[in-house]
């Protein structure tokens, strides 16, 4: 990290590490926006279908095993590089700012990543490449998540929640339109990776991003203590950590919802191949277009209210009845209104919650660290639910249940699936109530 003394001027009106009290203006938000879309359009391109139709490509035969394995790897490299890249950001010192180098630095390193798995056509090398998406990706999550407390007032922290999960939604229905309607994986790679950076460029033109004085300059770095600081101690810090922990109960059951929805239409609900990619679109922008009208209201709502917990508490209990249905219900039909469901629960929870992370948050030095090991709450579940996925799975079709039915019977295995992530969901919502600092 350079050592430049950041320029003098208008555009330096407070100190980096100091509370925001005034509001960016509209433009910034926008571009954050775009940025935010083309971000999620990157992970969920390869995650709703480029990469389930890839380990196919790959092995029919052992289509779930690729995917759990690709999936996992990938997940274990953002648990480890958000918080990592998070806490590089909040050291860099650059003329530039902090948070605008690791946005540019990862969406170009996504964008090349994403160029790899195109060309990828076997498990080692579609593994590779999705490990240098997810650490180049979540670098540049790490960043744009910091921007907010760094750049937004509490009090308004509700509402940029609710566009930045709005952004989310139009990202990952972004991405999924872009691998269904390609015609090919690789051009789906390829389509996503360009859409990634067209939508970048206008936040890196005008980022606001405030450079670090030298009286705010960490400490000389000290590996010992960069690895010590990401333990964020729940006897110190307990409402931080039950935040963590309410946050990866849901993350989980959203996680054991999700990774197999496409194996899901096509093995329980019967339909084919290209027309299951098709279906995965539909419920995607089913939740989006629920999400997007819940998430700005529910998230101003809460800004006006001052309360966050209940809002959080209730939307895990939707989306978890989402999942519940899922497992019950197995047709087209109740996917549709689960569909329907995940959408209005998770909009609220994502621009709520988002709002409640920042206001427990240890110091404001250290946000983008700390935000990090927050953010491992949303990656490590996908660590360990395509695991969790792939044993519930095989166990229990090894114990008679049904598990593919091509649209003909009732596989218990999925029901088992989505009954987890139900209890995963609720289990979290219940949590929520130990958190003391914030109504």
């Amino acid at each position: 990290m350079t050592t430049d003394t950041p320029p003098a001027g208008p555009a330096l009106r407070r100190s980096a590490l100091a509370e925001p009290t005034e509001n960016p203006p509209g433009r910034w938000v926008a571009f954050l926006t775009l940025a935010s879309i083309g971000l999620w359009a990157g992970f969920f391109g390869p995650i709703s279908v480029l990469l389930a139709q890839q380990a196919e490509a790959i092995d029919a035969d052992s289509k779930k095993q690729i995917l759990s394995l690709v999936l996992g790897l990938g997940a274990a490299t953002s648990v480890v590089c958000n918080p990592v890249f998070g806490a590089f950001s909040d050291r860099t010192r650059l003329r530039a700012g902090r948070r605008l180098p690791w946005i540019i630095a990862g969406a170009l390193g996504g964008a090349l990543s994403l160029v790899v798995l195109s060309a990828a056509d076997n498990v080692v090398v579609m593994a590779l490449g999705w490990c240098g998406v997810q650490a180049s990706l979540n670098a540049m999550l790490a960043a744009v998540t910091a921007t907010v407390p760094d750049q937004v007032p509490v009090g308004n922290r509700g509402k940029v929640g609710g566009i930045l999960a709005i952004a989310q939604t139009v990202g990952v229905v972004g991405g999924t339109g872009i691998a269904s309607a390609t015609g090919s994986i690789a051009a789906g790679y390829l389509v996503t990776a360009g859409f990634l950076l067209v939508l970048t460029i206008p936040y890196c033109l005008d980022s606001r991003d405030i450079p670090l004085t030298a009286e705010e300059q960490p400490a000389p770095f000290d590996w010992g203590a960069f690895l010590r600081s990401f333990w964020v101690s729940p006897r110190a810090h307990p409402d931080f950590a039950w935040a963590w922990l309410t946050r990866f109960l849901v993350n989980l059951g959203n996680a054991l919802g999700l990774l197999y929805l496409l194996y899901y239409m096509q093995d329980v609900i019967g339909f084919d191949k290209d027309e299951a990619a098709d279906r995965v679109l539909i419920l995607t922008a089913t939740y989006a277009a629920v999400l997007m009208a819940t998430a700005v209201t529910f998230g101003i709502w809460s800004d006006r209210s001052g309360k966050r917990k209940v809002f959080v508490i209730w939307s895990g209990v939707v989306g978890g009845c989402a999942s519940l249905l899922l497992a019950i219900g197995q047709t087209w039909p109740t996917a549709v209104v689960a569909a329907v469901l995940m959408g209005f629960g998770y909009g609220i929870y994502t621009s709520v919650d988002f709002a409640l992370i920042t206001q427990v948050l240890p110091g404001a030095d250290d946000r983008g660290k700390d935000l990090g090991v927050i953010n491992i709450a949303n990656a490590l579940p996908q660590v360990f639910a395509p695991g969790v996925a792939a044993v519930i799975l095989i166990v229990v079709e090894g114990l008679g249940g049904v598990t593919e039915t091509n649209g003909d019977g009732f596989s218990v295995g999925y029901c088992v699936l989505y009954g987890s992530a139900f209890a995963a969901a609720i289990l979290g919502s219940v949590f929520v109530t130990r958190i003391r600092s914030v109504p």
